[in-house]
């Protein structure tokens, strides 16, 4: 199997979407999404961001590599009635299924950058958009302090190394990596913008239990707890998490969480 489709097919990272709803929703609200818009959702998930779009009147398209979330986000659409959204499997790097300048928009938030081939990436969003349109990206950045750019550096301090060639997805949150990508996919510099933004986790339980979802159903922590495992370290991972989450804790309660994270959002007018 595509090692990046088990990854994401590892755990239920639809328990992780529950707590990132509310960002969703307020990101798709100021990104330019209207009525009658041909949208694609790309590492849609089950729907954070795409089920905001369709509200909004877009057709949209999710496309996700794994099929427990495509699953998931074809439920949530028709638990909601919204005829204008379907999710399919597809991958990031090879969009074939995608017929050349077809979507007024295409938004990847915090889903292609995971896919291993940046550059086919690029040139893969660059292709199904129509010319005007408009490619929106949400990004971790690597090392900043916040609570995912963590998760992912600390995940990695327990994991084997990387095979030779691997390419860290964090690279997609570095300004001049986006200028490069996009531009050998024959976009200009002046027509990518960048901005921070914040997403915030919200969810009704502490930090700790927080811990514990993502230790059960987020692919790169249960890869990371099953190394350490091996190792003996799993309590010293947990601990460091533990400390991570309560640090970044922002609900003023030790029985809820509220966590912003800063993220990269490009902008790339096509």
């Amino acid at each position: 199997m595509n090692p990046n489709k088990a990854l994401w097919e590892k755990g239920d990272f639809t328990r992780i979407a529950q707590t990132m709803r509310e960002s969703g929703e307020e990101l798709v609200s100021k990104i330019g999404v209207a009525k009658g818009m041909k949208v694609l959702d790309l590492g849609c998930g089950d729907g954070t961001t795409a089920l905001p779009e369709a509200r909004l009147g877009a057709e949209v398209s999710g496309v996700d590599i794994a099929g427990n979330l495509v699953e998931a986000g074809n439920r949530r659409a028709k638990e909601e009635g919204l005829t204008n959204c379907t999710f399919q499997e597809g991958d990031a790097g090879n969009l074939s299924e995608l017929k050349d300048k077809t979507f007024d928009m295409v938004i990847s938030i915090f889903g292609a950058m995971f896919a291993p081939k940046p550059f086919d990436v690029a040139k893969e969003m660059v292709r199904v958009t129509k010319p005007g349109g408009k490619i929106v990206m949400g990004n971790w950045i690597p090392g900043d302090p916040t609570l995912v750019a963590q998760i992912l550096k600390i995940s990695s301090a327990y994991t084997p190394p990387q095979p030779e060639g691997f390419i860290s997805p964090m690279t997609w949150g570095v300004e001049s990596n986006v200028i490069e990508r996009f531009g050998n996919a024959g976009i200009e510099k002046e027509n990518i913008s960048f901005e921070r933004d914040t997403y915030t986790f919200i969810a009704p339980y502490s930090p700790s239990e927080f811990v514990t979802v993502f230790r059960n159903f987020y692919g790169p922590t249960m890869n990371a707890f099953e190394a350490a495992e091996k190792n003996g370290k799993s309590e010293e991972l947990q601990n460091e998490l533990n400390d991570l989450f309560n640090r970044e804790n922002k609900s003023g309660s030790d029985n809820s969480t509220v966590i912003p994270a800063t993220y990269l959002r490009v902008t790339v007018n096509c």
